[in-house]
């Protein structure tokens, strides 16, 4: 089972425009936390080993807010390696077959994403994504990115949103050659051979990659305490 964590810190954040002019996105707070420390409150609850971040943008920012968390750095402050190069370059970190991974511009409620992931892991499976229905993704604006059979195999299609939390199985990064690549054409790869699953979040999503996305974060947060 996994129990290594990969948390995506890296990123520009340009989506943010003004925001991340002078912090990195991760640090951008959401109901008086940020959304780093959302991530790792996650990890925490549902009792991850060992964690990884990676970071490049504002990169020193991101250290001094983890100084003294057991939290081990991946630098990619040389270059941006997107999310498949990133998590290449953080493998000998992580140390595990196969590893969460999870963006930390969003924020949860509901089910711990992580504790929901590792009771729908299987055996056969490459990638295993949590998604949520696109009607019911608060603050995403594309459309959905995978149709998911009875099986729970995924093909690319538009019924699902992928929220940013997954387990992946490394062979496949670990093999590509070293540099900046997404995790998607690995997703493609793994669609073809039929070892890529999807499973449903309990609960509410928010994707916090815009500013305006900040406040419906924080009512979806409000009304969940409410409750």
């Amino acid at each position: 089972m996994p129990d290594a964590l990969m948390l995506f810190a890296a990123g520009l954040g340009t989506r943010m425009r003004e925001l991340t002019s002078n912090r990195p996105k991760p640090l951008i707070t959401v109901a008086g936390r940020a959304l780093l420390d959302h991530a790792l409150d996650l990890a925490r609850a549902a009792g991850v080993g060992r964690i990884v971040a990676n970071v490049h943008y504002l990169a020193p920012q991101i250290r001094t807010h983890l100084a003294g968390q057991p939290v081990l750095i991946s630098d990619e402050t040389d270059a941006l390696l997107e999310t498949g190069g990133g998590l290449a370059r953080a493998l000998p970190l992580l140390d595990a077959d196969p590893v969460f991974t999870l963006n930390t511009d969003a924020v949860w409620t509901g089910a711990n994403p992580l504790s929901e992931l590792r009771a729908a892991w299987r055996d056969g499976a490459e990638g295993l994504l949590l998604l949520v229905r696109r009607e019911a993704a608060t603050g995403h604006t594309g459309k959905g990115d995978f149709d998911m059979d009875d099986a729970g195999r995924l093909t690319r299609g538009t019924t699902y949103v992928y929220t940013g939390a997954q387990i992946l199985s490394t062979p496949r990064f670990a093999a590509r050659k070293a540099g900046a690549f997404s995790i998607n054409p690995v997703w493609d790869e793994m669609i073809a051979s039929g070892t890529l699953f999807g499973t449903l979040h309990r609960g509410g999503w928010c994707d916090v990659g815009r500013p305006e996305s900040i406040a419906l974060a924080e009512s979806m947060l409000q009304s969940d305490r409410d409750v």
